[in-house]
């Protein structure tokens, strides 16, 4: 019988995740619950049901179990439900569905219009919203497309079973309504490789079988695509649904092809029911020849190995049986051996009876041999290892190779990659050449699965540790707390010191307890330094430091290191109606009133004294708790001149003494009538 059946039919990946998780629990005896049908095969959902996993519609009705997400996911508020009914959650969502909501999640956070291409009532496209914050386009046609209002910025997405050929046109009416459009066609490929073999063998087929559940969009999609080339097309949910007269068996070609959701069983059913097991099959490249007195059991197995063993794109494990100089032979248990070029082997010390793992390429290489490759094997495991760090977000290595126009490429184990020169740094790079032979930590930051193209970023790593290391120090930092620092930069207003990962300000006030012009007179960039916390803004992301409040305060000593009556030296840094302010050291300035600025009478303290002048002046008086110390340049100068008189040995006048002594006294009045500082 001329029966094609297609490569890709039955469960894709996430649906078998699924099921294989939830037949385990079932074997282990516990009870649980899906919310909603874990897949749209109403035979295996009424098999888990028997088992103890029973479909629920609502998280109220799972609570306190443990329930089961299925492969279309759910909204994050659906989570939250769960959690909310103390429920123990095992989620199954679809690596690829997975992605669809992390994209949609990105979009709406990045603030751009988020268009969803699907059906608005599949679940897959409720959660996909839901992750959305509800801020989604649902559009299933161009004609919808053409009727939206201009957008500047959007993303656009797909349901991940969605028609690839209606993806095309709905996008190209997108990109005529949008200023920039980012296009994320997240299509599983499982899809796109299920609606291609369906046209192709609907096309070479007189009638067609779709296997699968009704409810299915997946199934149903590939019933109208098989119908709308080849209207002799069947949809049917389990074998005793084939009508009698559907087909003849002996002298029409007949294709089939299956939903993600029908299990196996269901598939060999309809094998089983359209095969004539009492005639021998013609043999062909596609299913072999099935002896004519096998018995149903035998034939059984000939079908699952020539679904399983022999076809293109499907792992073996085979035997080395011999060794050529281009060839190598491989025995894969079939009815004629495997070759492999020595150019599609990735292992070459091969020898005889190597066990090795190889891809069939080709089920009849036009001599009866089936064409295998080992260095697709290899390649396929590099890029399923490269995806599923992909899909879980992680950083993945690799190794600078050549720089080419427009970036770098990078070996990122086994997968060539390209690095935008954009995303080699956070600055500009100069030199691309200076990244090759180089180990990149890098994130993935787009794939093409169809196409086998990675681009990858470094730029994001960066960015993304610093927001690690920036969080993790927000989380160390406490007010009041001493902390060391490095200078980065210096601003008019202050210092710019690293804190372990994010920055501080050291306001100009707070660098030294003296008057400062410039941040330089204090610190410099690069200097270790001991900051105190002063104020955190977590809400603004502003962290307040001190570099003064660790330096020891002027005034706490200041009787101690100017005693009343000591002859000091300072400088002129400000002068009033009433005196001048003199600076002994930063942060402690004294008042000399304007009858102490001379010996002689003066009508304007700038007759004897200027801003910037250096003197000397006598300690009067020093009060810590008030911060106020008196001077007097007039004194100083009286008892220069004495000192001088007593080194010449000679007296002062007693006169000149009492009359000196008259002075101070009023003085002293005049200093405490003096306005405060």
């Amino acid at each position: 019988m001329p029966l094609e059946i297609a490569p890709h039919a039955g469960f894709c990946m996430g649906v078998r995740r699924a099921v294989k998780a939830a037949e385990a629990i079932a074997e282990e005896g516990r009870r649980a619950c899906t919310l909603g049908e874990l897949i749209h095969n109403p035979q295996v959902v009424e098999d888990l049901r028997a088992r103890g996993i029973v479909p629920v519609a609502a998280p109220e009705e799972a609570a306190g179990q443990l329930t089961l997400i299925r492969s279309h996911g759910v909204t994050p508020e659906t989570l939250e439900a769960l959690r909310r009914q103390g429920c123990e959650i095992l989620d199954l969502t679809c690596p690829f569905v997975g992605r669809l909501h992390q994209i949609a999640a990105e979009a709406v956070a990045a603030g751009r219009t988020l268009i969803v291409v699907g059906e608005r009532e599949h679940p897959e496209v409720i959660g996909t919203v839901g992750w959305a914050q509800g801020k989604a386009i649902v559009i299933a046609s161009a004609e919808e497309a053409e009727r939206l209002p201009w957008m500047a910025r959007a993303t656009v997405c797909a349901q991940t079973t969605f028609p690839p050929d209606r993806w095309e046109a709905i996008v190209a009416a997108l990109r005529r309504r949008s200023g920039e459009l980012e296009e994320r066609c997240t299509i599983c490929s499982a899809t796109e490789e299920r609606q291609r073999e369906a046209r192709d063998i609907a096309a070479r087929s007189d009638a067609m079988i779709v296997v699968g559940g009704r409810h299915s969009a997946n199934t149903r999609k590939l019933y109208e695509t098989c119908r709308a080339i080849c209207p002799k097309t069947i949809l049917v949910e389990r074998a005793a649904e084939i009508p009698p007269a559907f087909a003849n068996n002996s002298s029409e070609r007949i294709g089939m092809t299956a939903g993600a959701s029908t299990p196996d069983g269901a598939l060999k059913e309809v094998v089983t029911i359209m095969t004539d097991i009492e005639n021998k099959t013609p043999e062909t490249p596609e299913t072999q020849a099935i002896p004519e007195e096998a018995g149903e059991n035998d034939f059984m197995k000939e079908v699952e190995s020539t679904l399983v063993r022999f076809r293109p794109g499907q792992t073996v494990v085979g035997k080395v049986i011999s060794v050529g100089a281009d060839e190598v032979i491989v025995n894969i248990g079939g009815k004629s051996d495997g070759l492999i070029r020595v150019a599609d082997l990735s292992q070459k010390d091969v020898k005889e009876g190597d066990e090795i793992e190889v891809e069939v390429v080709k089920v009849n290489d036009g001599e009866g041999n089936v064409r295998l490759s080992q260095r697709n094997v290899v390649n396929r495991k590099a890029w399923e290892a490269l995806m599923a760090k992909y899909n879980a977000g992680e950083y993945v290595e690799g190794v600078g190779k050549e720089a080419v126009k427009g970036g770098l490429l990078a070996d990122v184990g086994g997968v060539r990659a390209f690095v935008p020169a954009s995303h080699l740094s956070n600055g500009y790079v100069n030199k691309i050449d200076d990244f090759v032979g180089k180990d990149l930590k890098l994130k993935i930051i787009e794939v093409d699965e169809k196409k086998k193209r990675v681009v990858a970023s470094r730029r994001e790593v960066i960015r993304e540790e610093n927001e690690a290391k920036k969080a993790a120090a927000w989380e160390r930092l406490e007010e009041g707390a001493v902390i060391h620092g490095i200078v980065r930069r210096l601003t008019d207003f202050g210092a710019f010191v690293d804190v372990g990962g994010v920055d501080g300000l050291v306001h100009i006030t707070d660098l030294s307890w003296g008057r400062v012009k410039a941040a330089s007179d204090v610190v410099k960039p690069g200097q270790e330094i001991d900051v105190k916390v002063l104020n955190l803004d977590r809400e603004r992301g502003r962290i307040q430091l001190g570099y003064k409040q660790l330096q020891p305060k002027p005034w706490d000593n200041a009787d101690e290191k100017y005693p009343e009556g000591a002859i000091v030296e300072g400088k002129v840094v400000r002068i009033t109606t009433f005196g001048a302010f003199v600076e002994l050291e930063p942060g402690l300035d004294g008042l000399v009133h304007i009858t102490q600025v001379s010996p002689n009478r003066v009508a304007k303290v700038e007759d004897a004294v200027n801003v910037g002048d250096i003197v000397h002046v006598k300690v009067l008086h020093v009060d810590t708790e008030a911060k106020r110390i008196s001077l007097s340049i007039r004194q100083a100068l009286e008892d220069e001149a004495m000192d001088d008189l007593e080194a010449e040995g000679l007296d002062l006048p007693q006169e000149a003494a009492e009359a000196a002594e008259a002075v101070e006294t009023v003085a002293e009045a005049v200093e405490e009538a003096a306005p405060e500082a």
